[in-house]
């Protein structure tokens, strides 16, 4: 768990956090407008989400040391191009695989090598990971823009990139050795007289077809959207409300303290209660977060929004994480989650871009934001309509042979 952490702190460069640091410097060096570096993020990331599916399948059949391994070199050398980017071309080409290996593939790796190593407890343990790992992540935008003013920008990128190096790539060998074995199945567990959790084998597509997995998906989807359209531009946006461009960068310091608290406490909360109404919950913080942030100010109001953002942010993640293996096991769980975040790394490529055009039409952040709270209330909404699939009868789903049956 612990190097699952770190791993996951380590996916900070790839983040829209650990990147929206860089944004301002990239358009006054570059000389490009804003809506163009957000539609060159917007490409990269989509691009680089339809990499995840056949991630997450490697882990399943390659294991996880093996393939982190890879996704770690690829991310370290995707940094470096960035830092030699001298137009959208290479910028967008670096985004491609800043997305795709460290916002997606790094993260996807740490959760699932931690959730097919336990079976009890398995919700509060990744909520814990996720907690460290937020917090290592929160650290990336106020460390890089103190080394963007002393270094510059494109040296900065150097400078993550060896440190993926250096400290992913020994972890993939010595550190998670114990993620290479799977969760015991029923038989298994029953020989040894355990008391391990049935997980059913669920075929993935049966998974498919159950509207709780799209449910999941869809709400992961629409919260990395919203974080990210916001993230991206905090600076500017925050900057709207008078903040000064240090202390939106620190607003994100509360987003990821109270991201913290929230990862552990719906993480462990899917330990006893419904996943999809913790789901629910979650996308309602993100509306009610959002509707307020046209009244945030310096000060408390800013250390509110930023509190109650992070909160719901790392509380759908958390949720997400844990409900995947809760609902369908862990048999086929790289694959799964690599599907489901393809899809949320997908959605966030178009919340950027979708942000900047309606700054651009009403000259205020104020339209887009709410439009974007009118949508995590919808999907809040939905969510409680889900039906969970009915438990597994002898290690597989009911109904799984012809149809979903669900209840």
């Amino acid at each position: 768990m612990a190097a699952s952490a770190l791993v996951l702190a380590l996916s900070g460069p790839g983040q829209t956090a650990g990147i929206a640091v860089f944004v301002d410097h990239v358009i006054t060096d570059l000389d490009v407008g804003r809506s163009a570096v957000s539609l060159a993020y917007m490409v990269g990331t989509l691009t680089g989400a339809l990499a995840l599916p056949w991630i997450g399948r490697a882990v399943d059949r390659f294991g996880v040391r093996r393939v982190l391994a890879l996704v770690a070199l690829g991310f370290g050398g995707f940094l470096v191009l960035l830092a030699g980017a001298q137009g959208l071309v290479g910028l967008t080409a670096g985004f491609v695989g800043v997305r795709a290996l460290g916002q997606g593939g790094l993260s996807m790796i740490a959760t699932t090598a931690v959730a097919i190593s336990v079976t009890r407890n398995r919700g509060a343990l990744l909520g814990l990971t996720s907690s460290l790992g937020a917090a290592g992540i929160s650290l990336f935008p106020l460390l890089a823009e103190r080394v963007i003013t002393v270094l510059d920008w494109r040296y900065t990128f150097v400078a993550e990139g060896i440190l993926i190096w250096v400290v992913v790539l020994p972890l993939a060998w010595w550190g998670l050795r114990g993620a290479e074995r799977p969760a015991r199945d029923t038989a298994a567990a029953g020989e040894e007289g355990g008391e391990e959790p049935v997980e059913p084998s669920w075929p993935l597509a049966t998974i498919a077809r159950t509207s709780m997995f799209w449910a999941m998906a869809g709400a992961i989807a629409c919260s990395g959207l919203v974080s990210t359209a916001v993230f991206f531009h905090q600076i500017s946006l925050l900057g709207e409300q008078g903040l000064t461009p240090a202390q939106a960068a620190a607003n994100f310091l509360p987003q990821t303290l109270a991201g913290l608290a929230a990862a552990l406490l719906f993480g462990s909360a899917t330990d006893r209660l419904s996943p999809k109404v913790l789901m629910s919950a979650a996308m309602a913080m993100h509306a009610l977060a959002l509707v307020a942030l046209p009244s945030v100010s310096p000060g408390l109001g800013a250390l509110l929004y930023g509190a109650a953002l992070g909160a719901a942010a790392a509380g759908a993640r958390a949720v997400e994480s844990a409900a995947l293996p809760f609902y369908f096991g862990t048999a086929n769980l790289g694959t799964l989650r690599g599907l489901t975040q393809s899809v949320a790394v997908a959605s966030t490529a178009v919340g950027p871009i979708l942000l900047s055009l309606a700054h651009g039409w009403a000259g205020s952040y104020r339209p887009g934001v709410m439009g974007l709270a009118a949508l995590c209330a919808l999907v809040a909404v939905l969510v409680c309509f889900a039906r969970a699939p009915l438990p597994a009868i002898g290690g597989s789903p009911v109904g799984s042979d012809e149809h979903v049956r669900e209840h």
